[in-house]
């Protein structure tokens, strides 16, 4: 059975830091690229941050949130992390972790508020 389960969300005050974790199980972790998404409310779901298989040499992200996020993975604990900084309130919304390969999988999400 595949799971993705993230964690690490949370409220935080605009230029704080949180880091999401997304523990995979149910798949051969290291062969798929891994990414986070992220929805508000009233808004699509949109791409924030991506990372390719294997060492995850690559990664991408939407400009909004370059310079601030950064995407990695351990192969070993079969997670990827989202380590957000200088957060905007801009940046609220239900975070998703989604795996990338012959099939997508997506997790439940993870709530981020970004509020004083």
């Amino acid at each position: 059975q595949v799971q993705l389960v993230e964690s690490g969300g949370g409220l935080v005050q605009p230029g704080g830091s949180l880091r999401l974790s997304c523990v995979a199980s149910g798949f051969t972790f290291s062969t798929h690229k891994m990414g986070w998404y992220r929805q508000s409310p009233g808004k699509e779901r949109e791409f924030v941050a991506g990372i390719d298989s294997g060492s995850g040499t690559s990664t991408y992200y939407t400009d909004s949130v370059k310079g601030r996020f950064t995407i990695s993975r351990d192969n070993a604990k079969s997670t990827v992390y989202l380590q957000m900084n200088s957060l905007k309130s801009e940046d609220t919304a239900v975070y998703y972790c989604t795996a990338a390969g012959k099939v997508d999988y997506w997790g439940q999400g993870t709530q981020v508020t970004v509020s004083s």
